[in-house]
């Protein structure tokens, strides 16, 4: 016997909500990565809902579950912005990056060749983008070159809370990419992450990327100390509504 369709309706409108608010969460995250939002930007909530199409509800939602992820801040009868990080805040990422990914990269599996030729494609797209000048994909290219290896982890938690430190630190890593010399250290490093991996040479590989994550860190550095002036913003009007 099929139930009435109002007894189905409320759970079929919080899953929609649950789904258009991780849409949200991934449009938030995908400004933030991009530098399209910059550190300590506010986020006015009927603006970013014109923009993305939703509800008030499933944008209030998607604000929380980022301040929850330290990726905004919310000051309350203020608003949200994107997260400005302190120096205490950026050590801590690096720290817990360094300790996070050496784990990983020591359970990784041989890689077989479709895993490796994925690795791959992704390096040849940063090498193209850079040829091109075009840093925003050449950022976008290098996480999913780096992710696309912690990801045959079965560490699939850890993976997921690295994905969470660097898309915290992704805006301020944009300094390095603007030198020729960065570029290329880039992309020879990439080659011989390749050749660590194509020899399930795991140490090899950890050993390259401690050396991978000091030049964005030194970069990020860069970045921190620019934006480390704080301007008082006006309150969102959306906000005092809560």
């Amino acid at each position: 016997m099929s139930r009435p369709s109002g007894d189905t309706a409320p759970a079929d409108r919080g899953r929609d909500s649950e789904r258009a608010a991780a849409r949200v969460v991934e449009e938030i995250e995908r400004l933030i990565v991009t530098g399209e939002l910059l550190p300590g930007q506010p986020i006015r909530q009927v603006l970013m809902a014109e923009r993305l199409g939703v509800s008030r509800l499933p944008l209030r939602e998607a604000l929380r579950q980022l301040a929850a992820a330290g990726l905004v801040d919310h000051e309350h009868n203020v608003g949200y912005t994107v997260a400005r990080l302190r120096q205490s805040d950026f050590d801590q990422i690096y720290l817990m990056r360094a300790a996070l990914e050496r784990e990983i990269i020591a359970t990784l599996p041989r890689f077989t060749d479709e895993a490796l030729a994925e690795v791959r494609r992704f390096g040849e797209l940063v090498v193209e983008a850079a040829e091109h000048g075009d840093l925003l994909a050449m950022r976008l290219h290098n996480h999913a070159f780096h992710f696309a290896i912690f990801e045959q982890s079965p560490l699939n938690l850890v993976v997921a809370e690295v994905r969470r430190l660097w898309t915290l630190a992704m805006p301020y890593h944009a300094a390095y990419l603007y030198d020729p010399a960065a570029r290329a250290r880039v992309i020879a490093e990439h080659d011989q992450m390749i050749e660590a991996l194509d020899d399930h040479d795991n140490d090899r590989l950890g050993e390259l990327m401690n050396q991978h994550r000091r030049g964005g860190e030194t970069s990020a550095e860069v970045m921190l100390s620019a934006t480390r002036t704080t301007v008082r913003r006006p309150p969102d009007p959306a906000d005092r509504e809560e």
